[in-house]
């Protein structure tokens, strides 16, 4: 067995399938059946059950998984530590972020980690909840993760360090039902139509804890993409209830944004894996613990 073989046969797991992850990693697709056949002659158990075109995860090849991702990302670590020797001229850092912290603190840290060691690739993946990030985290498939909470900061599994809180607020299109105003209650939004993230978010479990309150409101549009929240707003579909990280650039397309009282908000934390770090992960981690603000 080989870290070859694994990071093959992480990429089928990824990919969906042999040809897209022949195609991701570049190699000829019988070339990366014979990498994996080899792997599976050596652990002595079949990895995949090969239904056509489709390569369906076995209960072997499930528990491969997270000690797969550990020993690639160990490598990972060991070929970036002697590289740090170059001051992290060059590198990559993969970060898993849910969607609205991915708009900020991550755009203002990415920024400053940019400045400092521009060399560095900083790769975001997008996870949708807490346990997402956690779990991309801790088996690997990234070093360093963003999220929010309605309580702390779970650490039990992984390291992790508060960055501050992030409100509620409410987003409504130029000229509004709220304009010309500052703030709105919670009750206010009864009768609403509102834009809503899916369940297991924040921002969900938020506007649902609102209708668990006897607010009524009808849920216009539920989607997992947050890009499409401020075009759907603008152009009249509904309000969306998000957290502040969106509150400046909603302000630059014209949007209006309105604090909802009383004030609810969301712990925003970073976390790593335990254990050593790449260099370039454990710089970004130093260089935001030693923040004073985001």
């Amino acid at each position: 067995m080989d870290v070859r073989q694994l990071e093959y046969f992480l990429a089928v797991v990824d990919r969906g399938g042999f040809n897209r992850a022949a195609s991701a990693l570049y190699v000829s697709q019988p070339s990366l059946s014979q990498a994996v056949r080899a792997l599976e002659r050596d652990l002595g158990t079949e990895l995949f059950h090969r239904i056509g075109r489709r390569a369906v995860l076995t209960e072997a090849g499930r528990a491969l998984i997270e000690p797969a991702r550990a020993a690639v990302r160990s490598l990972e670590v060991a070929q970036a530590s002697v590289a740090s020797v170059h001051e992290l001229r060059e590198g990559r850092l993969d970060v898993a972020s849910m969607p609205s912290q991915a708009v900020e603190p991550l755009t203002t840290l990415t920024r400053s980690f940019a400045q400092r060691y521009p060399g560095v690739t900083v790769a975001v993946k997008a996870v949708f909840t807490a346990r997402d990030v956690i779990d991309a985290v801790r088996t690997g498939a990234a070093e360093l993760g963003l999220l929010a909470s309605a309580g702390s900061v779970p650490d039990t599994e992984v390291c992790a360090h508060v960055l501050g809180e992030q409100r509620f607020v409410l987003v409504t299109p130029p000229g509004g039902p709220f304009a010309g105003r500052q703030a709105v209650s919670c009750e206010e939004l009864a009768g609403q139509r509102l834009i809503v993230g899916q369940a297991g978010t924040g921002m969900r479990a938020y506007v649902d804890s609102l209708r668990e309150q006897g607010v009524d409101f009808t849920v216009a549009v539920e989607t997992e993409h947050r890009v499409a929240l401020l075009p759907l707003v603008l152009a009249g579909v509904g309000l969306a209830v998000v957290t502040e990280s969106w509150r400046e650039i909603a302000r630059q397309t014209g949007a209006d944004v309105l604090d909802i009282e009383p004030a609810t908000a969301l712990q925003v934390g970073l976390i790593s894996r335990r254990g050593v770090l790449s260099p370039a992960a454990a710089a970004f981690w130093a260089m935001t613990v030693s923040a004073k603000s985001y």
